[in-house]
Parts: C-alpha cells; sequence; structure tokens
C-alpha cells in the first residue's frame, strides 16, 4: 500500500513497463531500450502500447506529472465506432502484452481494468497507472504455463504437483487427495467453462479444503487475469482468457530450448499413458503452418474465427525445428518405448482406416476389438492426415532446416530400429488382413450389382 503512493516509484515503474513493451510514435516519449520487442507488439499499421512520458523535473514522492494522452474509455462504446476502432484489435493487443507481460517476462501491471487502459484515435492502446506492479521470476512463470497445461489437459494429478512445487500447499498435504478433488472439480468436460473466473470459482472449494497458500505476486497474477478478462469481455463478450492464452503458451514453448519447457511441451501432446494426443499434435502444427499467411485479411476464415494476431503465430522456424527434433529424439529413447508402442498402435489403426475408405468395407469385430467406432477411427484418420498437410506446408517455409533435422535423425540407428519396427508390423497386419477385406468387398459389390440390375428373366 505504502509503495503505491510513493510517485516516484511508480514513474520508474512506468518507464520500465515503457522499455520492455512500450512504443515509441514519433517524439511522444523517449525511446524504449528493447526495439526487439517493441517491433513484435507494433503491428504494421504502427499500432501498440502507448505509455506516458514521465516528466521528473516535475516529479516528487507526492507529485506525478506525466504526459496528456488523448484516449477514449474501452467501455465507451459509440465513441470507439465514432474513431472507426477495431474492438477486437484492441482486445489482441491488451491480451498479447499482459500475457508477455506474465509469462514471458516477468513484470506486469497487476490492475489492468477499463479504467486504466485507453484506446487513442490512432488504435494504439494507452496503460496508465503505474502504482499496482508485480515481479514474478523465472520459476513462478514456468510453473504457471504448467498449470496451464496441466489444466487444459485435464490431468489433476500434474496440477497437483504443480501446486506442491510452486509452494501453495503445506508440505505433507496427501496429493492423491488433492488430485482427487480437483478432478471432481472438473466436472462434465463437455460443460466446462473456460471463463477465468468460473474456474477459479471451481477451485475456490479446493483451496480452502486444503489450505492452499499464495505467494503475494501470484495473488497479484490471478488479480491482473481477472481484471484483464473483464476487460475484455466489455469489448468482446465471449472472450475467454485461457482459452486465448493457449496459442501463446504454444509459442512459448516452442522457443524456450530449456529442459523444464521442453519436458512441458512433451506433456501437452504425450499423455502420462505414452499414447499421443493427436488432436492437440494436429492444432499445434497447423499453428505453426498458418504463419505462411501474409495477413489474415488474406484468410476470411481466420477472421471470422477470431484466432489470435498473425504475431501470436509467427513462430522462429529453426525453435520449432529444434523442439520437433527433441521430441523424436525423446521418443526413440529408452524413455519413449512405451510411446513408440503407442504410436506402433495408432499407425495400424490408421492403416485399417485407409483399408476401409480403398475397398468400402469394414470388420466390425475389428472395430470392438479396440474399443473404437468408425466415426473415431475416421476422426483420428483425419486429424493425422491434416497434420501431415500442416506440415508439409511447415516444410516448405524452410525445407533446408527441416532436411537437414531429418537427416541427422535418419543417422541414428534408434530410427532405423524404429522405421524397421513400422514397416514389419503393418505390413504383417495388412497382409494378414488383406484376403479377408477383399473378400468382403467383393461379396459386397455382387451383392450391389445384383440388387441394381435384378435376377436374369431368363433364367428359370
Amino acid at each position: 500500500m505504502f509503495d503505491e503512493i510513493d510517485y516516484v516509484l511508480e514513474a520508474r515503474n512506468a518507464e520500465r513497463f515503457a522499455s520492455l513493451y512500450g512504443v515509441c510514435p514519433g517524439d511522444s516519449h523517449t525511446c524504449n531500450q528493447n526495439a526487439k520487442y517493441m517491433n513484435a507488439i507494433k503491428n504494421k499499421n504502427g499500432k501498440g502500447i502507448k505509455v506516458p512520458k514521465i516528466y521528473w523535473d516535475l516529479t516528487r514522492k507526492t507529485v506525478l506529472t506525466m504526459e496528456w494522452v488523448d484516449g477514449i474509455k474501452l467501455t465507451d462504446e459509440s465513441s470507439l465506432k465514432k474513431a472507426c476502432l477495431n474492438r477486437r484489435e484492441l482486445v489482441d493487443q491488451g491480451v498479447y502484452c499482459s500475457l508477455r507481460q506474465m509469462l514471458e517476462v516477468g513484470f506486469f501491471h497487476a490492475d489492468p481494468h477499463p479504467g486504466n487502459l485507453l484506446a487513442t484515435s490512432s488504435g494504439s492502446l494507452a496503460y496508465i497507472d503505474f502504482g499496482m506492479m508485480g515481479d514474478i521470476p523465472r520459476h513462478y512463470r514456468v510453473g504457471l504455463i504448467q498449470v496451464l497445461v496441466h489444466f487444459v489437459n485435464r490431468d489433476s494429478l500434474g496440477l497437483a504437483n504443480d501446486y506442491l512445487s510452486l509452494g501453495f500447499i503445506p508440505e505433507g498435504v496427501d496429493i492423491q487427495s488433492v488430485a482427487d478433488a480437483l478432478k471432481a472439480s472438473f466436472g462434465d468436460e463437455t460443460q466446462q467453462s473456460k471463463d477465468f473466473q468460473s474456474i477459479m470459482n471451481q477451485l475456490y472449494d479446493v483451496m480452502y479444503d486444503f489450505n492452499f497458500s499464495l505467494p503475494p505476486d501470484y495473488a497479484l497474477v490471478v488479480r491482473a487475469l481477472g481484471s484483464l478478462e473483464g476487460t475484455a469481455k466489455a469489448l468482446d463478450p465471449d472472450f475467454k482468457v485461457v482459452e486465448s492464452a493457449y496459442p501463446f503458451v504454444i509459442g512459448r514453448l516452442l522457443a524456450d530450448p530449456n529442459p523444464d519447457m521442453r519436458k512441458i511441451l512433451r506433456e501437452l501432446i504425450i499423455r502420462n499413458n505414452g499414447s499421443i494426443r493427436w488432436n492437440r499434435l494436429e492444432r499445434l502444427v497447423a499453428a505453426i503452418s498458418e504463419q505462411a499467411s501474409e495477413s489474415l485479411d488474406k484468410h476470411p476464415k481466420i477472421k471470422e474465427n477470431h484466432s489470435p494476431p498473425s504475431e501470436w503465430k509467427s513462430f522462429d522456424m529453426h525453435a520449432v525445428v529444434d523442439a520437433t527434433e527433441d521430441l523424436l529424439h525423446f521418443i526413440l529413447s529408452e524413455k519413449g518405448l512405451v510411446v513408440r508402442v503407442f504410436l506402433l498402435r495408432d499407425i495400424v489403426q490408421a492403416a485399417d482406416v485407409f483399408l476401409q475408405d480403398e475397398f468400402g468395407c469394414r470388420l466390425e469385430a475389428e472395430s470392438r476389438a479396440r474399443g473404437t467406432s468408425e466415426s473415431e477411427d475416421h476422426a483420428m484418420m483425419k486429424r493425422v492426415t491434416n497434420g501431415f498437410r500442416s506440415l508439409h506446408q511447415a516444410v516448405k517455409l524452410a525445407p533446408e532446416i527441416w532436411i537437414a533435422m531429418l537427416m541427422r535423425l535418419a543417422l541414428k540407428p534408434e530410427a532405423l530400429s524404429f522405421s524397421i519396427d513400422i514397416i514389419s508390423t503393418v505390413s504383417l497386419h495388412v497382409g494378414n488382413k488383406f484376403p479377408d477385406t477383399c473378400w468382403v468387398f467383393m461379396s459386397r459389390l455382387c451383392h450391389k450389382l445384383t440388387k441394381n440390375h435384378g435376377p436374369d428373366p431368363s433364367i428359370r
């Protein structure tokens, strides 16, 4: 509280915030010191984050003198329309900047409510009031990303361990009991809300029952995310902060080569039992390939679906290839044995679906044996096909990097051994099933011909 009314400290906070996230249109304030981050936030039209200049010669501990900013309140819908400002772009700017603050850099504005954010006539988003700021160390930022991934995966045991490692839960608490309570709080996955406030409401009971204790900086993170969602909903009632954070989190996992981030990336794609999350993998590869798009204007479907801004998905291809190589090395390692077994199973299943599509028949006993339905098998096959199509698009962006990585991988004995396993397993399976498949196909074809043409009337 005393820090918040120290205006010299607030002025320093404002200048630090500007150096990390601000842009410098003309001579409105001193150019920030981090050109790389400035260019990442600034879009083609020169819009970005505006931070008022501090007048130090007129500032003291109890007096703060800042540049005047002409702007429109984000809740003033009519004025925003008159200024022809894109509400969705304003939401995207604020969310992207806030996620960078909390998940990448660590220094964040803890009170981004509508009164502290203004839209300028040029389309920039201006932040004011830098009295309440948070500064979270890397360990907590990584922990927050891990919490988001485990929540998206509905991994209650992973979440419980996250809370323990972050110091939210006191030592000695039964982790399995916490995990069971978290699992119960998830409820029906089909009706699970992705609103941050709803998620927190679901967790409050668990937090009280197990005596959770949030460190002060994390309490500010919770406050900041709640304020951010409330501000964004004033412009877009359908906005959900957790869902919107997902593409940004993927970008962070791909870009950061540290082992802890790569471990989280593996957990995102590979289940605890070793099976592949094909839907997540497809979504990840599709997000990477979409960076081939020069602008959202050329892709009306992306606009309609309110996908995040293009800079959220503009991944560095070197980082993408490095992350892919790391994942493949893990799959080929001793630890990845279970993953290889599940991968072989999925490849065999895809071969079955391919035969079905080619010959128009299906042995129902096989589906029952696998415990899947025809629609589930086709959905998996579609995800795999879409994934390969998106991967091809990504490879076309930087073929020399991908080819070099694949050649390095091909020279590994483990890769050759696994390739032989795939070829022999698929060949054996298809060889065993092919005769049955052909007979069923011929039988159905004869039945169809007979039905279409009817019996020969000359035959008595």
